[in-house]
């Protein structure tokens, strides 16, 4: 990596150099322009990738016995909505609609939602708490996504089910991940998988999974999937590549997959059983050949377990490993805010500027989330970091198999950048999200929506963020270490009242989460306020 010297206050004092005056300006200005290089919409055989990460935690690898799932919703266009949808009840024989585009609206009530088809419906659908990609059901049953993509071929439109609506479906009538794995197969079976490659990852209270899904290719209903079973030592990822290699159908405890998982691949010449050669699941429907999707794999591993020093240029690495420090939600966090610092693949290494005595120091401006105007300028190689600038949210689940379900459940939820942003807990028994959590900011620019306050805050850092980015932790690690901190208390408390009224312990539990999320929402309006204030005379 290049090392451009630059000295700020020099860039200040000049004016006769036009250029370097506006430069601070103009990178602030980029800054909210949406990066589009080849790096960072490679394909996968598939769609344009937004792109998502997910981390899976094991009960045994995480330090209360919860098992975690995660994602981080890496989207420019995904809605920034987050609401409840409640328990119902349907009637004999009623029928289902299911949706098209589904993340994008509100769930079946909303007059946005295009209806594409039916299927039977079931006496009694579970409450969920529902995104762009639904997230956690009054169950404990958690699930967290990344698109792969997949080999082109796959993709068929004979199906009315994509990735979102497969999701709502396993969180209304499932409990358990091998449960949801099983709805899966009949839906697809009968009604057809019309989306591109997806990666699912299923935590309940006791298991966690691996899923991955195709379509069945052009003209045919159905779809191809395999699943792996996480060890309850372990910790695994998926970040946008296929994953699942060799499979073993007759070890049941920790393998499944669709009856056409082989005869698929043998009919489209993609494995040949008589070149000796075993079947690999990622290799016979996608592909391993992007760098943009490995070194993420390399870092949450290798943060799992440094001991194997893993090679961050490699092909393959270990579905999951063996954690060596047991993880709580927080350390997972610290992965989701990773931008490769301390390592030759961090963008800000090599952007100095010098101090009033002359010497070289890192510049204000270096910044690990830049866009192609910055990398260009600076001469950075670009890498795609765990913690994304173009995040809509961030959630890490915990399920716990020792407390009722209302309690067990819970989402830690942050909007965009987690690098920038604070989690807060919203647990699965809660009867609604605050109001501003459901209000979509992504058309336009709105105070009205919770969204917005954290978009505020992490598109200013990008401004100056060696300085700006320490005052914000100060605020989001504030936050977060009092939500933690309560979290114990609290749920003994709640755990009594539910004993006897669990109606009263649920709208306490609702009333809790909309005053810690209400609370960090005011005071992100108040810091984006802070750091125009504090900065802007700089320049």
């Amino acid at each position: 990596m290049a090392t451009v010297m630059m000295n700020m206050d020099d860039i200040v004092a000049r004016p006769k150099k036009i250029n370097y005056l506006l430069l601070p300006f103009l990178m602030f200005l980029l800054a909210f322009i949406p990066s589009s290089s080849s790096y960072e919409k490679e394909k996968t055989n598939g769609p344009d990738i937004d792109a998502c990460t997910s981390v899976i935690v094991g009960k045994a690898a995480s330090i209360d016995g919860s098992t975690m799932t995660s994602h981080s919703c890496d989207s420019r266009t995904d809605r920034s909505w987050i609401n409840v949808v409640p328990h119902k009840k349907h009637k004999p024989g009623s029928m289902a609609p299911i949706y098209m585009g589904s993340k994008e609206t509100k769930g079946p009530d909303d007059p946005d939602a295009i209806s594409v088809g039916q299927i039977p419906q079931v006496p009694e659908t579970y409450a969920y708490i529902n995104s762009a990609y639904p997230v956690m059901n009054e169950k404990q049953l958690a699930i967290g996504e990344t698109t792969f993509g997949g080999k082109s071929e796959l993709k068929s439109d004979e199906g009315i089910l994509d990735c979102p609506e497969l999701y709502r479906l396993a969180l209304e009538r499932a409990i358990t991940a091998r449960d949801a794995i099983r709805l899966i197969d009949r839906l697809t079976k009968e009604f057809g998988y019309n989306d591109y490659g997806e990666c699912f990852t299923f935590a309940d209270t006791r298991e966690t999974w691996h899923f991955e899904i195709l379509g069945p290719g052009a003209g045919k209903k159905g779809a191809v999937w395999a699943a792996v079973r996480i060890p309850d030592e372990h910790v695994g990822v998926s970040a946008n590549a296929s994953r699942i290699r060799q499979i073993d159908l007759s070890d049941t405890a920790n393998y499944m997959a669709s009856t056409n998982v082989f005869s698929l691949a043998k009919e489209k010449g993609w494995w040949k059983p008589e070149s000796g050669q075993p079947f690999e699941f990622c290799y016979a429907y996608a592909g391993r050949n992007g760098m943009y999707s490995r070194r993420r794999e390399w870092r949450v591993l290798s943060k799992a377990a440094p001991s194997l020093k893993l090679d961050p240029n490699a092909e393959n690495y270990p579905l999951s490993v063996k954690a060596e420090s047991k993880l709580s939600v927080n350390h997972v966090l610290e992965i989701f805010r990773d931008y490769y610092q301390g390592t030759d693949f961090d963008m800000t290494n090599g952007v100095y500027s010098k101090d009033k005595e002359g010497k070289a120091v890192k510049s204000p401006v270096a910044n690990p989330f830049m866009n192609n105007e910055y990398k260009e300028l600076f001469k950075v190689k670009s890498e795609r970091t765990i913690a994304c600038a173009r995040a809509t949210y961030v959630h890490v689940t915990q399920s716990r198999s020792w407390l009722p379900d209302a309690v067990g459940g819970v989402v830690w939820l942050g909007y965009d950048n987690p690098a920038t942003t604070p989690h807060t807990p919203f647990y699965c028994g809660i009867e609604s999200m605050p109001k501003s959590y459901m209000v979509d900011g992504r058309q336009k620019f709105r105070r009205d929506c919770a969204w917005w306050a954290f978009r505020y805050v992490g598109q200013l850092c990008y401004l100056r963020y060696q300085d700006m980015a320490k005052d914000v932790e100060e605020v989001w690690k504030d936050i977060e270490d009092k939500a933690f901190a309560g979290q114990t208390e609290l749920e003994k408390k709640i755990v009594e009242i539910y004993r006897t009224d669990p109606v009263r312990a649920k709208r306490m539990l609702t009333e809790y989460c909309h005053r810690l999320a209400n609370d960090a929402v005011v005071r992100y309006w108040q810091l984006g306020d802070d750091l125009w204030t504090k900065y802007t005379y700089k320049f």
